[in-house]
Order: C-alpha cells, then structure tokens, then sequence
C-alpha cells in the first residue's frame, strides 16, 4: 500500500453511486457477468444484483479482478430479488426490446434507479416487466433487433453517468461516514479486514496515509502489500 494507492482507493469510494444499480435476470456467462461488472464498476456501482442459480459469480479469470471492486448479490426469484430492492427505495427501470418503450435517453436516472437486464434470448421475465416502472430501449437502425446485454447495458449505464456528472452527484461521497470507513478499509486492506471478521473484530482506524493505526501506536500497523 502506498499513500497513491489509498488516495485512488478513496477517490473511487467517494465516486461510488449506492443509490444505482444494476439487476439481471437469467445473464449466466461469465463473459457477459464480468463486462457488466466492469461497466458497473466504471460507473460508480459498487454493488449489484442477479437472479440466477447458487453458482453464478464473478470469475477471476473473466472478470480480471473486477469482483474486488463490485459486489455481487444474487435472488434466487425475481420476487426476492424485488422485495430486496423495492425495500430500499429503488424505481425498477427494464431495458426491454419493444417498440412502445421509452428511448433509453429520456429517462431520468437521477434517483434511485434499478436498471434491469436480461439475457439475450430470453430477455426479462414477465414478473419483471410488469413490476418496471419505465420499460426503455436502445433506438437500432440497422438489422439486428438487439445489442449483446453487456453492450446494451453499458450504453444504458453511461447515460445514467452523464446525467449524475451533470447533477454533481458524483462531486461529493454519496456513501454515509460509518459505510465509506467501511469500504475504504475492506478495499485498501482485504486480507486484514477478512481476518478482522473471522475473529469479530472491528476494523483499525485508517491513518491520512491509509495504513491502520493499531491501539498503542499511531504508527502504521503494518506495510503489507494488501491493496
């Protein structure tokens, strides 16, 4: 860990977006998993959401790292997964190819918005769909009638950036103190925070530097390489 280091971790901690996510329903290759993540992560989400089976995750080898940076939440139904997200205030935004839809460009996605997504082939499920506030689309003029879900999803998230840069959501942390202490720790210092956890410990404080300060001293506990 160096004091450059930190100071990037904490830069993308204070950019990240808790009130923007992403929801997806039945997008089960790894591929399209961790370029979704990827997008997320660029954005400012730091956390998302899928419907799927016990086994999906973010592998270390599609995903190049990026699970470290994005949490991934899994439903196992759409109406867990609706519960979950209605519960904390989120407007249930689907992407859907339909020619009543709204173009992806006139929404707002200034509040709290889940953006859902499906699978390629088999796109949302109903219960989605009707739970969707605003059902959007990408305007096509070619042949193809729908973009690869990643590829969508991305044109759809940077939209969602636009407008918050405009707002100047990402001008300020969005996180509240305890929660961005929190991820500012488990992100700059993993292996510690894990083993924190094991043993029900909370977290060292952080110095400016961003090393944890132990008890007795207001030295850094330690220079591991963690980050």
């Amino acid at each position: 860990m160096t004091p450059e280091r930190f100071r990037r971790i904490r830069e993308v901690v204070d950019r990240r977006q808790p009130d923007l996510t992403v929801l997806m329903d039945g997008v089960h290759k790894p591929h399209n998993l961790a370029a979704i993540a990827r997008s997320c992560d660029a954005v400012g989400i730091g956390v998302i959401h899928a419907i799927g089976r016990g086994g999906l995750r973010l592998t270390q080898k599609a995903a190049g790292g990026v699970g470290r940076w994005v949490a991934l939440r899994r439903h196992a139904n759409a109406t867990q997964a609706l519960e979950h997200l209605r519960g904390q205030g989120f407007r249930i935004l689907a992407a859907h190819v339909d020619p009543d839809a709204t173009d992806f460009r006139q929404v707002d996605y200034t509040g709290p918005t889940v953006i859902a997504v499906g699978a390629e082939l088999e796109g949302l499920s109903e219960e989605l769909l009707a739970a969707a506030e605003v059902r959007l689309h990408i305007p096509l003029l070619g042949m193809v009638e729908s973009l690869n879900v990643s590829v969508a999803t991305a044109l759809v998230l940077f939209e969602a950036q636009r407008q918050r840069l405009v707002a100047g959501l990402y001008a300020r942390p969005r996180l509240s103190a305890p929660e961005r202490e929190r991820l500012l720790f488990e992100l700059a210092w993993p292996r510690v925070a894990a083993a924190a956890r094991r043993q029900g410990q909370p977290y060292p404080k952080l110095d400016a530097a961003g090393f944890p300060v132990t008890r007795t001293s207001h030295r850094p506990a330690g220079r591991r390489r963690d980050a």
